[in-house]
């Protein structure tokens, strides 16, 4: 839903989150802090960094996020039930998520104070891991739960149930289940679909099938997704978003369901999805071959 500024708007409470302590985060981090502190209409609430272990109680209408990608999936993790709507500063290579570069934080300034933007649910998962010993653990996740074989350099066998339907065993080097978000991360790059991020779906993606005939699954948001394996060689891991990493061995469970929060994505006026693809994807339509200049022979 797209909000506008009306005539007593109060000001824009923002909070800046770089948890990342590398030199060029912070140094981004403390121009930003300045820019906000000095514009009219937005209320640079706090900036949280490592220190900061939780947001705390604070009334917030925004975080922006500075880093990349990586950053906010973190982020959004670390809100946990307290999501806020997230505005991504990339200062990394890709960025899907974050979509504006540092430098043109001044120039979408006036459409934050005036609320000239919309702010868009996006599917969360939760991961149940359940080991053979009883343990269990649960972690949140926005882009995708995988199981790879990873260290073990082993093809491995991973048995799929959606909803208590037993689908089929994968073999090959492991597994991901991708929310839509998620499709243009660890997703796209093992072949599997590319999704719009409002999709209320995931996609089951094998890595290397060994068996060709084996294909990506789409389906519904609702469904469970129940992951097992009989036998494990030591090495094979499961992965949360790429941060999260823990040991899965035979007799584990993996269980990936829709959860009960939402990321919360900040869009300001002009953003395209299939612009988006177009620009990081380097989808610049058919290569135009120029014709050859060998001359012909002449018979």
């Amino acid at each position: 839903m797209r909000r506008k500024r009306g005539m007593s708007e109060p000001a824009l409470k923002i909070v800046i989150v770089a948890r990342d302590q590398s030199s060029h985060v912070q140094k981004a981090q403390r121009r930003l802090s300045k820019i906000l502190a000095e514009k009219d209409g937005i209320e640079l609430v706090a900036t949280l960094t490592t220190s900061d272990e939780t947001i705390g109680d604070q009334d917030v209408d925004v975080a922006l996020v500075v880093g990349g990608d990586g950053a906010i999936l973190r982020a959004c993790r670390w809100f946990e039930n307290e999501q806020i709507p997230i505005l991504g500063v990339n200062l990394g290579r890709l960025g899907f998520l974050a979509e504006i570069a540092e430098d043109d934080v001044e120039v979408i300034l006036d459409d934050l104070v005036e609320r000239r933007y919309s702010v868009v649910s996006h599917l969360m998962f939760e991961c149940i891991h359940r080991q053979a010993d009883g343990k269990e653990s649960c972690y949140h996740g926005l882009n995708e739960a995988a199981i790879l074989a990873g260290a073990s350099l082993s093809l491995i066998d991973i048995e799929l149930s959606i909803n208590g339907t037993e689908v089929t065993t994968f073999s090959g080097d492991g597994l991901i289940v991708s929310t839509p978000v998620g499709s243009t991360a660890h997703n796209l790059s093992a072949g599997g679909p590319i999704l719009r991020q409002d999709l209320r779906a995931f996609v089951v993606t094998p890595i290397c099938p060994h068996t060709l005939t084996v294909r990506p699954i789409v389906d519904r948001a609702d469904a469970e997704y129940r992951l097992t394996a009989d036998f494990v060689p030591d090495g094979v891991m499961l992965v949360v978003d790429g941060q999260i990493r823990v040991p899965f061995s035979s007799g584990d469970e993996v269980i990936v369901r829709e959860a009960e929060i939402s990321f919360q994505l900040l869009r300001v006026e002009g953003y395209d999805f299939y612009g988006t693809l177009h620009r990081k994807l380097g989808w610049d339509g058919q290569p135009r071959y120029r014709r050859s200049r060998i001359p012909r022979q002449e018979h």
